[in-house]
């Protein structure tokens, strides 16, 4: 496979949607460079699939962005972060382009959870798939051994914010319902991490049924200053990302489809095009 070389877009990748609130971020922070989002949107969701289906798709994905180009890719899904981001680092990238890099978004939040939680008992609240790879508490126990880490996996929350129904009354019970339970499990949790890249939509319904004393973590922000610490970190890879402050969008369900529901998680009108990853 012989990949371009000229410099290329930033290529951020997701199951569905919720990669959106990440690109959001990159972007106010990042505005001059360009990017590529990519939706397999017609495969979503990928948080209770297996970790080979998930890698697989993944993999697919990032071929399929540096193809279009990309020289460095962001895993705006936790869910794929998760499950294949360490293969795709060690096992693919030696032998597809060793220049090129794959990034996550677990690491860059785990790397400042440390810095907010007081207590050291701090929750994860996120897809069946992360909770039951156990990824956020191998990754916080590397960096702050002494942190105690509960997950509680809230399976319904995206089919509740990618049908529009994240300021309903259901909405409110479904939240109010995981966020009890977490802090039940362990009232000692000073600070949630939002361990799925959908859940910011429903900031405000967690924050209601979230105690004051306890830190709510989404982690479009973070992931934005980690990436502009790497690239600051790392001229190589800076030089080789183009710079006119655009973005594209590619799903593979129907384009008209995700300019509707991107509208839940961007305030600007998108225009998707239809890809294929197969």
């Amino acid at each position: 496979m012989t990949l371009p070389h000229t410099p290329g877009p930033i290529g951020v990748f997701d199951s569905g949607y919720g990669g959106l609130t990440i690109l959001h971020a990159i972007r106010q922070l990042l505005p001059q460079y360009d990017y590529i989002y990519l939706g397999d949107n017609a495969r979503a969701p990928y948080g209770s699939r297996s970790f080979e289906v998930v890698y697989q798709f993944t993999r697919q994905a990032v071929v399929k962005l540096f193809e279009m180009g990309c020289h460095l890719v962001i895993l705006g899904c936790n869910t794929a972060s998760a499950k294949a981001l360490r293969t795709i680092q060690q096992s693919d990238l030696p032998l597809l382009d060793p220049t090129r890099r794959v990034l996550g978004v677990i690491r860059p939040t785990v790397e400042v959870v440390g810095t907010l939680t007081k207590t050291r008992h701090i929750g994860i609240l996120a897809t069946e798939g992360t909770i039951r790879s156990h990824s956020y508490a191998l990754e916080i126990k590397k960096l702050s051994p002494d942190i105690t880490v509960t997950g509680v996996a809230c399976p319904l929350w995206v089919p509740i914010i990618e049908n529009n129904e994240a300021e309903t009354p259901g909405a409110d019970y479904f939240v109010k319902k995981r966020i009890d339970h977490i802090l039940q499990t362990d009232p000692a949790i000073d600070t949630l991490i939002l361990g799925c890249t959908h859940y910011p939509i429903l900031m405000p319904t967690i924050k209601k049924y979230t105690p004051n004393n306890v830190n709510v973590m989404a982690q479009g922000d973070y992931v934005a200053r980690s990436l502009h610490d790497y690239l600051h970190r790392h001229p190589e890879m800076n030089a080789r990302c183009t710079l006119h402050g655009t973005v594209r969008y590619f799903t593979t369900e129907r384009a008209d489809k995700f300019d509707d529901h991107a509208s839940i998680f961007l305030d600007d009108k998108v225009k998707a095009e239809h890809i294929s990853l197969e």
